[in-house]
């Protein structure tokens, strides 16, 4: 549903997500959108008072009643924890119920109560001491949304938007995780997303070289002659605009980003660096490939920071902000 609410998820209680959400809700504008925080509404209280925060908190039993509530109060869809959290300091006993949140934010936009998911960083040590089995947030949307759901991580800033075919893995498994076939499905959902989601009509790739150069015509490495180069041939011949492999050193700078909407890097590191760079308070991290809507902030747990007041709500505001954008433009194609 278009004008259903936005669902945001707590992320681990010891960290910055709470405070975000509460600084972010006490500062709106009139152009906000409407959300909900899954999370324990006396909990809420307490962290916003802790923080000088005098806002008034609401909790809600169903996500409609977000709408009704969200000018005067900050929504909060009640949500238990097994203990107290402590700004900070993580306890795996909290981790079931930081994971059943990310569950219930699913559950309730896949039944239409919510527009979007919008989900605050976990600790994911934390999450695995409690028996979580999965590698981040991007692979347990995926499980969630059933089997054949392929993820595709998306970070995307204004001034640059990056997609890393290999994710979270050690560097010295890339090569052998890197094929062709891997790539080119990597590139078609995200082809798909931008025409659908970022209203780009001709979705222009540009796929960085795995090697240095590009791999100097095999003199530096194989695997982008072998691998990359028929991707994007495969690509090119089913009308979606793709080239490379290109070198990565020459990708980011302001010149080279007028010629494509969006750079698929080969490995974490390689595209999600140079965006932190140029935007690190203003990145959204965005799963593509799911049957709904899902931003997060492009930033960490911040454990340092949280219950200090000093943390910065510019990643968590532009992630609401697409999150919406999202979800209206998906309602309106529907």
């Amino acid at each position: 549903m278009s004008d259903a609410p936005l669902a945001v998820t707590p992320g681990e209680p010891a960290g910055v997500g709470v405070d975000l959400t509460v600084a972010l809700w006490a500062a709106r504008g009139d152009d906000m959108p409407a959300f909900f925080l899954i999370d324990d509404p006396d909990r809420v209280r307490a962290r916003a008072a802790a923080l000088g925060l005098g806002i008034e908190v609401a909790a809600i039993e169903t996500p409609a009643a977000a709408h009704a509530t969200f000018s005067r109060a900050l929504p909060v869809l009640t949500h238990a924890f097994a203990t107290e959290s402590v700004p900070g300091q993580p306890d795996p006993a909290n981790g079931p119920a930081t994971v059943e949140a990310i569950a219930r934010a699913v559950s309730l936009v896949r039944d239409g109560s919510a527009a979007a998911v919008v989900t605050n960083p976990i600790q994911k040590e934390t999450l695995y001491q409690a028996g979580f089995d999965h590698p981040g947030h991007t692979e347990y949307l995926a499980a969630l949304s059933g089997p054949g759901t392929v993820p595709v991580m998306l970070l995307a800033a204004p001034a640059l938007r990056v997609v890393p075919v290999t994710i979270h893995i050690p560097l010295s498994a890339v090569p052998a995780a890197l094929t062709t076939e891997r790539i080119v499905t990597t590139a078609r959902i995200t082809a798909t997303a931008l025409r659908r989601d970022f209203a780009i009509e001709s979705p222009r790739l540009a796929l960085a070289g795995l090697n240095p150069h590009a791999g100097e015509g095999g003199a530096l490495g194989r695997e982008d002659g072998d691998v990359i180069a028929p991707a994007v041939e495969a690509l090119r011949a089913e009308g979606i605009d793709a080239r490379g492999p290109l070198p990565a050193d020459t990708l980011f700078h302001e010149e080279a980003r007028t010629t494509y909407d969006v750079v698929l890097g080969m490995y974490h590191d390689q595209v999600l660096v140079p965006l932190k760079t140029l935007d690190f308070w203003g990145g959204v991290n965005v799963t593509l490939g799911l049957p709904f809507v899902r931003t997060s902030p492009d930033h960490g747990t911040a454990l340092s920071l949280a219950g200090t007041g000093m943390a910065r709500t510019d990643s968590l505001k532009a992630a609401i902000d697409l999150a919406a954008t999202m979800a209206r433009r998906r309602a309106s194609t529907s």
